[in-house]
């Protein structure tokens, strides 16, 4: 009998005599991480279980005229990580209202599964670590939500070896991860960050419910990072972590290690977002720590990146602030800090976390999570081009949302700000979108990884597919991602501008990837990409994953090198710690019933979140 990858009905969660995430004092007051209080200086609005129908306005759909050149380019980014498409994209409208502000437990452990947790020798082939790739049970192989024995027995494979690369990221005496590591699993980098941190946290709470590591090292493990989580310097105001620490020594930087450039330190919402949401999940997982998960989760205050003005009043997440004014970057005084100028006005954005946990902790208003865009700005120079508007109007607690879509391979899809797997796909890791949003997220997840497929190198079905921010093969990190479902190479191909009111680059300011690469390549693929659909199409990624890991030299002792060049077989020969953690997330979830998002989600949180998530209705159509 095969394992079905997405549970369809109601979500299984872990937590028998769960630990409440409450009453946790600082500074005289009582913080409530689960409880869904909001903070008098919001405006919390109870989302309603669908759309009142005399609330619509439908219009004909939206296109270009003309048709603009076609583009390649992508973004990067991190409580309870092709051929030319074959549709060009056509943007069904954008609000231009909005200023430009894009995206730029259980008392004991979980007991695992009665299985091995070293796969049979027939997993593994002659130079005993790639995958065989024999085919599994052909009764279930025709439903592509379903996993056969031998694609789990596969996949504890990837997942003991991609743990084993997190593992040799850990620096042992500070309990903190690196950003990356070479192949060779020699040297960690000297430098982390919150995403960083947070990932490595989740890695071992599903490592230990899939019997990888025992419950006395997982609970060590813990300890360790928590107590020097205690000890790192932080925006005292805020409680907020900044966005690179030595993982060596726990100092935050201030300059670059390799090359002494100067940081402006950078507090960034969305890597606060996965830090907050992995000690949601440890404090959950793990009753021995979590009074410590909980108080360091409910110090950390986001409203401080709440733009309350944006959106027409509804409010956006500000991509971030800085203490100090940076030097180079657009900032605006906000009260004692230096805000971005730009906020995520993307609804497709991984800095969905953000909303998830902000909301659930009282801090940020219901409205911040349904007010971004769902096709992007147009307020930007030379849209004139561009028709008037249209598509469906819909008001969700008064705040009036135009679900506009692209048109990509005979879909109708919300778009990203760069077209990359992990925008899409991340925050489902930890909330159940597909379950919560039948009219929405269901719909679009499946969308996207369709398009995904679809623009494989080498043709769909039998070339390699998976587009998302990743190490470039070439040096440095790059941004890939689907072009058709980028709003960034959208606007890009017309030739378009940001205007004053925002920036269109939505990556973290401050905090470059070190070595990025100003350019993208339609034939760089990232297997995290297909860890991430597996819920979506895990017959379409485990073939796609077995194709990479026989056809290139990217399949190691650390599993998965980040990416591959296609075309010239070139492999970026790194394991970045990020990627690594959502692989290790997707196939917990895999095998172990989405364990973390069972974590994660609790009572409180889905009363809170729940209802806002179900009430959207997308204009997202599977053709």
């Amino acid at each position: 009998m095969g394992r079905r990858v997405a549970v369809r009905g109601k979500q299984s969660r872990r937590r028998t005599a769960r630990v409440p995430l409450l009453a946790v004092i600082a500074g005289g007051v009582v913080l409530s991480l689960g409880v869904a209080a909001c903070a008098a200086t919001t405006r919390s609005h109870r989302g309603v279980n669908g759309a009142d129908s005399s609330a619509l306005s439908t219009s004909a759909p939206l296109s270009f005229s003309p048709e603009p050149p076609r583009a390649r380019d992508a973004p990067s980014e991190t409580l309870t990580p092709a051929p030319p498409a074959s549709a060009d994209p056509v943007p069904s409208g954008s609000d231009p209202s909005e200023p430009v502000s894009p995206e730029p437990g259980s008392s004991e452990p979980v007991s695992p599964e009665p299985e091995s947790s070293e796969p049979a020798s027939s997993d593994r082939a002659a130079d005993g670590r790639t995958p065989s790739g024999e085919p599994g049970d052909s009764s279930d192989e025709s439903d592509p939500a379903v996993l056969t024995t031998e694609d789990e027995r596969t996949l504890r494979l990837y997942f003991e070896d991609t743990w084993s690369s997190m593992d040799a990221m850990l620096v042992a005496e500070t309990g903190l991860v690196a950003d990356h590591i070479g192949t060779d699993l020699r040297t960690p980098a000297p430098y982390t960050s919150p995403t960083n941190i947070g990932g490595y946290l989740w890695s071992v709470v599903a490592a230990r419910d899939l019997g990888v590591i025992t419950a006395d090292d997982a609970t060590a493990r813990f300890r360790a990072t928590l107590s020097t989580l205690s000890t790192l310097e932080r925006h005292g105001p805020s409680g907020m972590f900044y966005n690179w620490y030595s993982p060596q020594t726990g100092a935050k930087l201030t300059v670059w290690p390799d090359d002494d450039e100067t940081i402006t330190p950078f507090l960034s919402s969305v890597d606060s977002g996965w830090l907050a949401a992995a000690l949601r999940i440890v404090a959950a997982a793990d009753p021995a720590v979590a009074h410590d998960a909980i108080a360091l989760s409910t110090s950390m205050d986001f409203s401080w990146f709440l733009d309350e003005d944006a959106a027409g009043g509804a409010g956006l997440t500000r991509v971030g602030f800085w203490e100090q004014r940076p030097g180079d970057e657009c900032s605006e005084i906000d009260g004692e800090v230096f805000s971005t100028c730009s906020s995520y006005n993307t609804i497709a954005t991984e800095a969905r976390i953000v909303a998830y946990v902000g909301i659930a902790n009282g801090q940020i208003p219901e409205t911040t999570y349904v007010a971004p865009s769902r096709t992007g700005p147009v307020a930007v120079s030379g849209a004139g081009w561009m028709k008037a508007s249209s598509g469906t109007t819909r008001d969700y607690d008064g705040v009036s949302v135009l679900e506009s879509t692209y048109t990509y391979d005979g879909m109708s899809v919300v778009p990203s700000w760069g077209g990359s797997m992990f925008e899409e796909l991340m925050p489902d890791l930890f909330v159940p979108e597909e379950e919560w949003g039948s009219r929405s997220w269901a719909l679009n997840h499946a969308a996207l990884v369709s398009a995904q497929k679809s623009q494989a190198v080498g043709g769909a079905g039998e070339g390699y597919w998976g587009f998302s921010p990743a190490a470039d093969p070439a040096g440095g990190y790059g941004e890939f991602g689907v072009d058709g479902l980028s709003i960034r190479s959208t606007l890009a191909a017309a030739g378009l501008t940001g205007s004053a009111a925002g920036s269109t680059d939505p990556r973290r300011p401050g905090t470059p990837e070190r070595g990025g690469s100003s350019t993208t390549s339609d034939r760089v693929v990232t297997p995290h990409a297909s860890f991430l659909a597996l819920p979506y199409d895990a017959r379409g990624a485990l073939d796609n994953l077995e194709r990479l890991a026989n056809d290139f030299d990217m399949y190691g002792a650390g599993g998965f090198a980040d990416a591959v060049d296609v075309d010239s077989g070139r492999v970026a020969q790194t394991y970045l710690s990020l990627d690594q953690s959502m692989i290790i997330a997707a196939i917990g979830n895999a095998l172990g019933d989405d364990l973390l998002k069972g974590y994660f989600v609790d009572d409180a949180f889905e009363e809170q979140v729940r209802p806002l998530v179900e009430q959207q209705v997308f204009g997202t159509t599977l053709g």
